[in-house]
């Protein structure tokens, strides 16, 4: 399935896509099923279908299915409607995995004048809340703050069911489904302040999030997605996720080591290379440039960049 978040009347409703591209409101659909599973799809918030576990997703299925079937016409929104972030007010920071595509790295070890290489351990950092945005927001850059706005396409990972010290064999079914994630970065800043992430990739509107999120059941291979972005119509990255050099299970394994991990967490996998900065000269985003992030199996992700 593919679940999105949609704006109605200016307040967020989650909804189910449907095969003609209209959107079910869940809550609406969800007044006859009882139980746990019921209320949480009554909720009205992806944050609660996520954690309503496998009982609410297969109540969800059944409802998807009856309305494909011409049930449930009152609770349709149709096709067009305004897409927010999948979960627009994450609970807590979005985890993100650094360096995790070999291309990427030596890339970045170019243009730095560098070497780092592959570290032994993934790299992780996190984006604030307030870095989320929508599919089709603008995103702000801040002139005044950075001259260096950068890209990075990355395959998101929501989680969907808790767990701490989660072992590899059992990572995958830690997993909810998965969404695209651009992590905007102001280079500049981001090396200012010693080589630490968080403020050069935690600036407002720096976590564009979307369309929607498709669940794990959808997708038969997480490792063999291809993976790229535009600029202004322009090819600048284009990999695919078998190039992950730590892959999902090891990446959930080794980031709940003694971290809880909660439905609804967001774990950004990596970016593959083309990125602005490494480029001969590099380029950054400017006003007005839009930038399309794109996963086989998912969907497209556009943003319009706006000077602040």
């Amino acid at each position: 399935m593919r679940l999105a978040t949609i704006s109605v009347g200016g307040a967020p409703v989650c909804a189910a896509v449907l095969n003609d591209g209209s959107m079910l409101d869940i809550a609406r659909a969800a007044g006859a099923v009882a139980g746990a599973a019921g209320d949480a799809l009554r909720a009205g918030s992806m944050q609660t279908l996520i954690s309503g576990g496998p009982a609410a997703l297969d109540a969800l299925r059944a409802l998807v299915a009856e309305a494909e079937g011409g049930a449930h016409a009152d609770a349709r929104h149709p096709a067009g409607a305004t897409l927010l972030a999948p979960i627009p007010a994450p609970r807590k920071n979005v985890f993100c995995v650094g360096r995790n595509y070999a291309e990427h790295i030596a890339e970045g070890d170019r243009a730095q004048k560098q070497k780092v290489g592959v570290t032994e351990h993934p790299v992780y950092f996190t984006k604030p809340p307030t870095a989320v945005v929508g599919p089709d927001a603008e995103v702000p850059i801040f002139p005044a703050v950075s001259e260096a706005i950068d890209y990075e396409v990355e395959l998101a990972v929501v989680i969907g069911k808790p767990g701490r010290n989660i072992a590899k064999a059992d990572a995958w079914d830690h997993v909810f489904g998965y969404t695209i994630l651009n992590d905007v970065t102001a280079r500049d800043i981001q090396r200012r302040h010693g080589g630490q992430y968080f403020k050069g990739k935690g600036l407002d509107g720096s976590c564009p999030i979307g369309p929607w999120i498709v669940t794990a059941d959808e997708i038969a291979d997480a490792h063999a997605l291809s993976i790229g972005l535009t600029v202004n119509g322009e090819q600048r990255q284009d990999g695919n996720t078998a190039d992950m050099i730590f892959d999902i299970p090891t990446l959930i394994a080794s980031l709940s080591e003694g971290l809880t991990l909660e439905p609804g967490d967001l774990i950004a996998t990596g970016t593959p290379s083309g990125v602005g900065y490494a480029m001969d000269p590099p380029r950054f985003l400017k006003d007005g440039d839009v930038v399309v992030c794109e996963i086989s199996g998912i969907g497209t992700l556009s943003n319009t960049m706006r000077a602040v």
